[in-house]
């Protein structure tokens, strides 16, 4: 079964649906082999290189009070120790560029090592408060996962993959995603959204079982 997953490694709704997905997979277990592809999302293509306050970013774009950011937080907060992942809302205080961090994991792929890389960032990111677009952390972080350390830092010095990620990204555009995470099954089934497991787990069965 072919699950591609859309999102951007600034999206904290993504990690915990990324969380959710795993676990509904193991739970379904070795009867579903699932090849699992991360597809790129950026929720703010035109960030500059120095990102911006958090804060004053989702004021901005969704015109949320100071009481309402701090609820939005805490619920993220939560709902991310419910699945076993660490927000830590102090740590992160900016919102950066991803293109860098998605031209990576485009490569990361090829190397086997997409998903090792993915859950990395998120962590990067979200707990440790850590800059996706900083090439030293990236290529750091290739590393830990193991990948070619002096290859990453190649590939973002380069340039290189940016019109594949700027193709993917058109791609799913014009598939009408414009909110992650995006889960798609097949190439035709999709479930929107950070959705619970036993969602995910829910909609994996009922399709496995009507492929047969």
């Amino acid at each position: 079964m072919k699950i591609d997953f859309v999102s951007d490694v600034s999206c904290p709704w993504c990690a915990i649906g990324l969380r959710n997905l795993e676990t509904a997979l193991e739970r379904i277990g070795p009867d579903l082999k699932a090849d699992l592809h991360f597809q790129p999302f950026e929720l703010n293509p035109n960030m500059g290189p120095e990102g911006q306050d958090i804060a004053e970013h989702l004021g901005e774009k969704y015109g949320l009070s100071p009481e309402q950011l701090a609820q939005n937080s805490e619920n993220i907060r939560a709902r991310g120790e419910s699945v076993g992942f660490t927000f830590s809302m102090g740590a992160r205080r900016r919102i950066y560029n991803t293109f860098d961090a998605h031209r990576l994991l485009h490569w990361a792929e090829g190397e086997g090592r997409q998903h090792e890389l993915k859950q990395a960032l998120f962590k990067a990111y979200f707990t440790d408060g850590q800059d996706p677009s900083d090439t030293a952390l990236l290529v750091r972080v290739a590393g830990e996962v193991g990948l070619d350390a002096a290859r990453a830092q190649q590939v973002l010095d380069s340039g290189e993959f940016a019109d594949e990620v700027r193709q993917q990204e058109r791609f799913y555009q014009q598939q009408g995603i414009h909110a992650v995470p995006a889960v798609i099954i097949d190439d035709r089934h999709l479930i929107q959204g950070g959705q619970p497991a036993e969602v995910f787990e829910q909609a994996l069965r009922q399709i496995a079982a009507a492929k047969g």
